[in-house]
C-alpha cells in the first residue's frame, strides 16, 4: 500500500445520489478505496438530471453535469434495476465483497426494496452500511424527504443570516449536502478503523440536519444561555468595527476588512488617511458604522483589490480579496500546491478537478479517474469481479436490468 493510497483494499458500495453520499464516498475514493457507485438506468443519480427527456437522452446529457462529475471522480460505475430479482440478488454480491454501503434515501426507500442493514448482514456480516437520511432513521420526522436548501432551515441557520431587517437569508448553496458529506466521511472512516480493529461492522446514523448545527452553534448557545434569539446583523459585529466588504476597483472586485483590535485599527487608519481620521474608539465606531463603511468604500473603490490585500496584511490589518470561480482557477497559491488536477473526461473534454483539501506529503492525492459515464464498468464489475459471463451479460442488457443509457421512466 503506497502512502498515497491508505485506503487501498477497502471497497463501498455507494447507493448514494446527489451531493452529500456521493462526497463522503469520494473522499474514500481519493484515498484509494475501490468505491462502486451503483445507479439504474431508469433511477440514475439526480445530480445528472432530475428526468430524463427524449433530446437530454441524445444530447449525452448524463455526462455533462459538472456537479455529478466532480463528486464522483475516482470511481467505477454499474447500472443495476434494485426493483428487480435478479438486479437486488446482484447487489447483495457486490455487497458480499464489500466493507461497506452507503445511502441517502429517505429512510422508506430500503425497505420497500427488501433490502437494509440486516439483509446486507445476511451476506456480510461485519458489513458497514451509513445511512445518510435528511433528519436520521428515528424520530417523527425520519420519513420526511429533504435537500440541502431544507435541511439548511431547519438547522435554524437562514435566522441567523441576512440584515437586522431582512427576513431569515438561505446561502443557496445547499449547506446541507456539503457539511452532511463531510461529517460523513469522518463518520466512515472511524467505522472502517473500528471494522479493521474489531472485526465488526456497525449501522452509521447521520443526520444532514445535525451535521449542519455546527454552523449556527452561535445562535443556539446564546438562546441558551440568554434566552433572546440573536438578531441578523449582515456583516456587522457587536464587538469590532470595521467589519465588512468594500467595493473595489475594477469588474466586481471586492476586499473583507476588519479591525480586531487597536493596533489594527491605527493601521488601517493610516493606510486610508483623511477620510477616517475623524473616528476614534471601538464604541464610537460601531455607533458610526455605516458613515464608516461609506468612508472606507470610498478609499478601496480606487484600489485594485489584491494589491490592497497584500498591502495591508503586511501592516497586521486582517484583510482578503474575494475570488470568483475564475480568479480561483488562476490563484497562484493553488497553483503552486498543485490544487488543480486537468483530466479528460468523455462527452465533456478536459476539465480540472478540485484535489482533497487534504495530503500526506508535498503532493496532493493524485485523481486517478474522471468521473464514471452511466454503466461504464458493467463489464468491468459484473463480469471480472462477479464471474458473469458474457451471455449472462447480455441477458441482462436485454432485460434492461443493467445498462449504459439512460431511460424514461414508465410509470
Amino acid at each position: 500500500m503506497k502512502s498515497s493510497d491508505p485506503l487501498a483494499g477497502i471497497r463501498i458500495i455507494d447507493l448514494s445520489m446527489g451531493w452529500a453520499g456521493p462526497l463522503a464516498c469520494r473522499h474514500m475514493a481519493d484515498m484509494g478505496a475501490d468505491v462502486i457507485k451503483v445507479e439504474s438506468c431508469e433511477r440514475f443519480d439526480w445530480w445528472r438530471s432530475w428526468e430524463a427527456t427524449p433530446q437530454w437522452i441524445k444530447d449525452g446529457g448524463a455526462e455533462k453535469s459538472t456537479a455529478f462529475n466532480m463528486v464522483n471522480r475516482n470511481k467505477r460505475n454499474v447500472t443495476l434495476d434494485l426493483a428487480h430479482p435478479e438486479g437486488r440478488k446482484l447487489l447483495l454480491r457486490l455487497v458480499k465483497t464489500a466493507n461497506a454501503v452507503v445511502e441517502n434515501y429517505s429512510s422508506s426507500v430500503l425497505p420497500k426494496l427488501n433490502l437494509g442493514y440486516e439483509v446486507f448482514r445476511e451476506v456480510r456480516d461485519n458489513i458497514i452500511l451509513m445511512s445518510m437520511p435528511a433528519f436520521g432513521s428515528t424520530g417523527p420526522w425520519r420519513e420526511f424527504r429533504a435537500y440541502g436548501s431544507t435541511v439548511e432551515q431547519s438547522s435554524g441557520l437562514p435566522h441567523l443570516n441576512g440584515c437586522e431587517d431582512d427576513p431569515p437569508t438561505m446561502q443557496h448553496v445547499a449547506y446541507g449536502d456539503a457539511c452532511g458529506g463531510l461529517n460523513g466521511s469522518a463518520a466512515l472512516l472511524v467505522a472502517l478503523r473500528h471494522q479493521a480493529r474489531t472485526g465488526q461492522g456497525q449501522f452509521v446514523d447521520l443526520s444532514q440536519t445535525e451535521a449542519l448545527f455546527a454552523l449556527a452553534a452561535h445562535g443556539i448557545l446564546e438562546f441558551s444561555a440568554t434566552g433572546a434569539t440573536p438578531r441578523r446583523q449582515g456583516n456587522r459585529s457587536d464587538t469590532i468595527a470595521p467589519q465588512g466588504v468594500y467595493r473595489c476597483a475594477g469588474d466586481d472586485e471586492w476586499i473583507v476588512i476588519q479591525a480586531f483590535d487597536e493596533s489594527q485599527w491605527q493601521a488601517l487608519k493610516q493606510e486610508i488617511g483623511p477620510g477616517v481620521a475623524g473616528f476614534g474608539g471601538c464604541e464610537e465606531r460601531i455607533a458610526r458604522a455605516d458613515e464608516l463603511d461609506r468612508h472606507i468604500s470610498a478609499y478601496t473603490a480606487q484600489q485594485n483589490a489584491t494589491r490592497l490585500m497584500h498591502r495591508l496584511q503586511s501592516l497586521g490589518v486582517p484583510a482578503a480579496s474575494t475570488h470568483t470561480a475564475a480568479t480561483l482557477l488562476e490563484d497562484p497559491h493553488l497553483l503552486e500546491r498543485g490544487y488543480w488536477q486537468w483530466l479528460e473526461r468523455a462527452v465533456v473534454g478536459l476539465q480540472p478537478n478540485p484535489s482533497a483539501p487534504y495530503r500526506s506529503g508535498s503532493q496532493p492525492f493524485a485523481i486517478k479517474s474522471p468521473a464514471p459515464t452511466l454503466g461504464q464498468h458493467n463489464h468491468e464489475i459484473l463480469g471480472g469481479d462477479l464471474g458473469l459471463s458474457a451471455p449472462d451479460l447480455e441477458r441482462l442488457t436485454e432485460l434492461t436490468i443493467i445498462g449504459t443509457r439512460p431511460r424514461m421512466r414508465m410509470g
